[in-house]
């Protein structure tokens, strides 16, 4: 087998700034080695500047090289309890292209200033050398910053670095403030999280978003908007990710009347979030119920192509972003890898590497490889489940409906939080019922949870 081999990260040069002094650092997973973006703050008249180093893979990966065609055909890395499936080879992900602790790479920095109202202002997207000084993680950083646990030893040793993280928070707290009071949805997800322990799956825990967590959803969504917005402006073509206004918004509407909110008859983002924090506040403990329901019914993210001339662009309904793409992750998603050569071809002021009905293409395979690798994930993550409530048959559990259609009835159960099919009493049951269950069977070989109505 071939070496994969990768040419060393550029020598600063007119077009490519030496930002490795910065005091650089990444949040990610306990577990990551496939670090896409690091970090760094700095305060400015007029805000706080932030710059966001995502890996430069395009650099490595040659468009239709061998590498880049098995890339475009899987679209991303698939990641499950026991095994990840990665889009490109490890020798890349985790090594040649990540961001890795103590490593000099190259990468692609978006730029913006963040004024005291979550305005994102001065946007701009360059090359250059960057050095991540700390990889962190969302476990230690998330208490720490909600002041609920100490600092990790890198943070505890470091003084710069807990000013560093402090004025990031401070950034991303604005930024989100910013964008819900221009109807961008808070949700506080709970997902599963297997606890494998020498490749056995022994319970599920709750994983639930901390500050941490809060913070690089925050800077990735700045990042994503001033791509698109950069490229829209220059009019350029793009793959964008969109959510579409809900077509089930009636739907919503009357899980809405249940809990005394009348919500307008046309799609609105900012009352329906106006709603959910109402509900959140006053319910926490049954919040996750209806946030799980409103999910479920408004609808999957997809990609779609914007065109350099497309005056009104289709946007993203619960970011209430006009301009929205994927570009952070191009270790593991192929549309952040083609739009990183589209913006590279927009800086050097050369043509579109792609046509448009290439994008086209190229966004279609990847919804339905997102489609596919989902209910990999989704089989993978049952399995794991079924595994861990085997011994909880008879039990009663607290769900809300996720699925009711001719395929059957499927429920969400809160602990922990798993997916299951209601196989008895689901007769006239709808998407955002609340419903107890009974634990009848579980099948991890065929990654079967079933459930009977209580």
């Amino acid at each position: 087998m071939t070496r994969i081999r990768s040419a060393p990260p550029p020598a600063p040069a007119d077009n490519v700034r030496d930002l490795r002094s910065l005091l650089w650092s990444s949040i990610d997973n306990d577990t990551s080695r496939d670090l896409d973006q690091i970090e760094f703050a700095d305060r400015v008249d007029g805000g706080i500047r932030v710059r966001i180093g995502v890996a430069d893979v395009s650099a490595s990966v040659a468009k239709d090289s061998p590498i880049d065609q098995h890339a475009s055909q899987q679209t991303k890395t698939v990641y499950t309890a026991t095994r990840n499936f990665p889009m490109l080879p490890n020798e890349l992900s985790t090594d040649l292209t990540s961001l890795n602790q103590d490593q000099d790479r190259a990468s692609m920095v978006s730029e913006f200033v963040v004024d005291a109202q979550g305005n994102l202002q001065q946007q701009s997207i360059y090359r250059a050398l960057v050095h991540n000084r700390a990889q962190l993680a969302y476990s230690k950083v998330g208490p720490w910053l909600e002041s609920t646990a100490g600092p990790d030893q890198k943070v505890a040793a470091s003084p710069e670095l807990q000013a560093q993280l402090r004025l990031q928070d401070e950034a991303a707290h604005a930024i989100r403030a910013g964008r819900i009071q221009q109807g961008a949805l808070e949700f506080n997800r709970i997902e599963a999280d297997p606890v494998v322990i020498d490749g056995q799956v022994h319970e599920i825990k709750a994983a639930q978003h901390n500050r941490a967590t809060d913070l690089i959803e925050d800077f990735m969504v700045a990042a994503n908007e001033t791509m698109a917005e950069l490229l829209h402006a220059a009019g350029r073509s793009c793959i964008r990710r969109v959510v579409r206004s809900p077509q089930r918004w009636p739907r919503i509407v009357e899980l809405a009347g249940r809990y005394g909110t009348k919500l307008p008859a046309e799609a609105d983002s900012a009352a329906l979030n106006e709603f959910l924090r109402k509900q959140r506040e006053a319910d926490a403990v049954h919040y996750p119920d209806i946030a799980l329901a409103i999910i479920k019914l408004m609808g999957a993210g997809e990609y779609v192509v914007a065109k350099g001339t497309d005056m009104e662009p289709l946007g993203h309904f619960a970011l209430a972003a006009r301009d929205y793409t994927h570009s952070t992750a191009p270790n593991r998603r192929f549309a952040d890898l083609v739009n990183q050569r589209m913006v590279k071809a927009m800086l050097d002021n050369q043509a579109s590497p792609y046509t448009d009905e290439e994008l086209t293409a190229i966004a279609m395979h990847c919804n339905l490889q997102e489609s596919a690798g989902q209910k990999v994930e989704r089989a993978m993550r049952k399995r794991a489940a079924a595994v861990a409530l085997a011994g909880s048959i008879g039990k009663v559990f607290r769900g809300v409906v996720t699925g009711a259609s001719e395929k059957g009835v499927y429920v969400r159960v809160f602990s922990p939080p798993v997916e299951g099919r209601v196989i008895k009493g689901e007769q006239g049951l709808e998407v955002g019922d609340t419903v107890a269950v009974i634990l009848l069977h579980t099948d991890p070989q065929r990654a079967f949870i079933d459930f009977g109505v209580a």
